[in-house]
């Protein structure tokens, strides 16, 4: 198992990783098992299928900011909540998440859910969908 990270360094440590386009930084922020809800909401499971995603998400290139909205522990489980901004290339996007994250045995957190678009509107997620489109060539 790896380490995690402090809850409260989780939010910051995605916009770093974002706006670093560090996608190590970001995978290692979910479990093994972590499950990550896309745009047309259906889920992907597993370190790979995050990396891909993430790997989508940083091809937009563009600037990330992050605000933490709470972080809350109870027990060995967490639910945390952030309103993130996207902008680039003229666009600007934004939604705020659901998250789920499980105390490492070290004491540190991962994420196990991570759902990006968990308050938006099915109008702003379609924006986020569209944007993340590469057009034909």
């Amino acid at each position: 198992m790896r380490p995690g990270t402090e809850l409260a360094a989780i939010h910051p440590a995605v916009e770093r990783g974002f706006n670093e386009r560090d996608i190590d930084g970001l995978v290692a922020l979910y479990s093994d098992d972590a499950t990550m809800v896309l745009t047309d909401g259906s889920t992907v499971t597993g370190l790979r299928a995050i990396r891909a995603q993430w790997l989508g998400i940083l091809a937009l290139q563009g600037h990330m900011t992050v605000r933490s909205r709470y972080a809350i522990a109870a027990g060995e489980l967490a639910v945390l909540s952030n309103e993130w901004t996207w902008e680039g290339g003229g666009e600007r996007l934004s939604a705020v998440t659901a998250e789920v994250a499980r105390r490492q045995p070290g004491g540190g957190w991962l994420y196990v859910v991570d759902h990006p678009f968990a308050g938006s509107e099915p109008a702003e997620v379609a924006a986020v969908q569209a944007a993340m489109e590469v057009p034909a060539v």
